[in-house]
């Protein structure tokens, strides 16, 4: 695609912002990011358009779409490590855990939960320990029990809902 036009590269651009953009949220999940990801990969694309083969240009922008998510992933997951632990407390942050007393709270909601949760029939009590206990994604619950995603998710608004009432009726019972 040597000497590519302006106006030709809009058109390829048009074709596959959105192809370029789910690239990019797919890896990080967030929507923003995946906006300036997709801006990112056109720029990098427009000076090496020269590189790909014209019947090659779909791999390769989801290849350098790709390679742009990794790199800010990487990125990322470095500046966050950087100012998590003692970094974060040398550089005169606040140390960021909660205080004892709302830990203790939190660990006793947790507690009241997780019994809760025992309390309810199959199949919302694997669901929701999964979900709310081990923090799993609705895909992650999918996978683990090998169920489609779609009976998951309704097996999870259903569950919250039970539980939500079953928890309702326990604050019921405490303030009699």
């Amino acid at each position: 695609m040597p000497g590519m036009r302006e106006s030709e590269f809009e058109e390829l651009m048009k074709q596959y912002q959105n192809l370029v953009f789910t690239v990019c949220y797919q890896l990080v999940e967030d929507y923003q990011e995946a906006q300036n990801l997709t801006q990112e990969t056109f720029l990098a694309a427009y000076r090496f358009v020269d590189n790909c083969e014209g019947k090659h240009i779909r791999p390769w922008l989801c290849r350098v779409a790709a390679n742009k998510a990794k790199d800010f992933l990487k990125s990322s997951y470095r500046r966050r490590t950087q100012l998590d632990g003692e970094g974060a407390l040398a550089a005169g942050m606040a140390d960021p855990s909660p205080p004892p007393e709302q830990q203790y709270i939190q660990r006793e909601s947790r507690e009241r939960v997780a019994a809760a949760i025992e309390g309810l029939k199959e199949p919302y009590r694997s669901v929701l320990a999964l979900s709310l206990l081990e923090e799993r994604t609705a895909t992650e619950i999918a996978v683990t029990l090998g169920r489609p995603l779609k009976t998951v998710q309704t097996q999870l608004a259903r569950g919250r809902e039970r539980l939500k009432k079953q928890l309702e009726g326990e604050r019921e019972d405490d303030a009699v």
